[in-house]
């Protein structure tokens, strides 16, 4: 089989924040038209791949991705178009080439990987079969339903309000199947609602679709995602519905080289000690991001740490990119990778990072952007590479629950699909 692209065409759009990004849509051979959205970070990592901006402030106030568009109505085009490729791979080594730097800044990464999903999608298509079949016969993976790890509180950088830790996850482990997991997520996030209203707070969201509180304290959030646990009928913990958490501490780190938490400056190991305490009370099963992405003998530390007791998952400090990842490993630093396809530009990249952390033991969760469209690639992306875990933000808002209705689709389709994190 061979793929030949003969029109290709980006248009701008508007993400879930209403900041521009693109849509790429193109046509084969056989005249079928494929189209993909791309995703856009708010809280990114300082090595990922390069998403371009006009820098225009008279348009989106410099946010505009015309530029990006033009690259691929115009070089990206005369590259690719009507010629015979082997496979999505080999056109994504063809955007890599054509790129020519190590974080597509020249033609964008949001350019690049608007293409490569678009590509994907096709080389799929081309074979009959759903995305996420396609992509674990090209993977050499068992697919597998995620479980779903749902942003239900907002912080950080995804949200207008005084707490630190960005993202706080309802992750239903004990569910029997993914249609019961996202039941779960949807229940307990209603439950959560009605009580911070009891409690007087505001049930306003952030970015991806969770609340954001005018709660400053980590665990005081954590007390009322408990509460709404069992308000829903739930366990809070492993056999029920346990908490993830992702503090995003890059976002906090100081000049100093310090953290800070609730008001009170922390060193690494200060961090740690409350990463500990918080596990002792509360049922966190997953601490993403938990240092700064340039506080390596840290991350070595929260390893050792608390590697045993929990996932120990790096954004950041990771990026996707496969070379990093390596480093990570010999290293020992954490025990688990967040995937993000635009973080590293291509979904080909985004395979071999995630085949090397299947080498090394490492655990993966697929994650989308804080800046989202409709496209649902990343649903089948995580069932395909059989990762276990998927993160989409809360159960509401449409870009985000786009993503958890095609997994229920797929759910539907196949019901012989297993569910559950990787190697249960």
């Amino acid at each position: 089989m061979t793929l030949r692209i003969t029109e290709l065409r980006a248009v701008e759009i508007l993400d879930s924040r209403a900041r521009p990004t693109l849509a790429v849509t193109l046509t084969t051979g056989d005249g079928r038209r494929i189209r993909a959205g791309v995703p856009s970070g708010a809280s990114t990592g300082t090595r990922e791949a390069v998403e371009l901006r006009d820098g225009d402030r008279t348009r989106y106030g410099g946010q505009g991705v015309s530029t990006a568009v033009g690259h691929v109505n115009a070089e990206i085009t005369r590259a690719l178009t009507g010629r015979d490729f082997a496979s999505a791979a080999d056109i994504d080594q063809a955007l890599i080439e054509l790129d020519g730097t190590d974080t597509k800044s020249r033609l964008g990464a949001n350019a690049v990987i608007g293409v490569s999903l678009a590509v994907w999608r096709a080389e799929a298509a081309a074979a009959g079969q759903p995305l996420w079949r396609h992509l674990a016969e090209v993977a050499g993976t068992v697919p597998r339903l995620p479980v779903p790890h749902f942003n239900v509180v907002n912080g950080g950088a995804h949200a207008a309000n005084d707490l630190d830790f960005q993202e706080f996850m309802l992750a239903p482990l004990g569910a029997p199947s993914l249609p019961e997991a996202v039941r779960a997520g949807a229940e307990v996030y209603a439950r959560l609602k009605a009580r911070l209203a009891a409690d007087g707070h505001t049930t306003g969201l952030g970015d991806e679709g969770g609340f954001a509180p005018a709660i400053d304290r980590p665990e005081d959030v954590l007390h009322l995602l408990v509460e709404a646990i069992t308000d829903a009928g739930y366990t809070p913990g492993r056999d029920g519905v346990a908490i993830a958490l992702d503090p995003a501490a890059s976002e906090f780190r100081l000049p100093d080289g310090l953290y800070r938490v609730a008001g009170e400056a922390l060193s690494s190991d200060d961090l740690i000690d409350c990463y500990e305490a918080i596990i002792d009370r509360f049922p966190v099963w997953s601490i993403e991001d938990g240092l700064a992405e340039d506080d390596w003998h840290g991350w070595v530390r929260l390893t050792e740490r608390l590697g045993d007791r929990v996932q120990v998952m790096g954004d950041d400090i990771f990026v996707t990119n496969p070379v990093i990842i390596q480093e990570a490993i010999s290293k020992k630093i954490g025990n688990s990778a967040l995937i993000k396809v635009n973080q590293i530009g291509t979904v080909s990249e985004t395979l071999d990072a995630m085949r090397i952390c299947r080498a090394a033991g490492y655990t993966q969760m697929i994650s989308h952007r804080s800046g989202e469209t409709e496209d649902t690639f990343i649903a089948d992306l995580a069932v395909g590479t059989g990762c276990g875990q998927i993160k989409s933000g809360a159960p509401a808002r449409g870009e985000r629950v786009a993503k958890y209705n095609r997994l229920i689709e797929i759910a539907d389709t196949d019901p012989s699909l297993p569910f559950g994190l990787a190697g249960d």
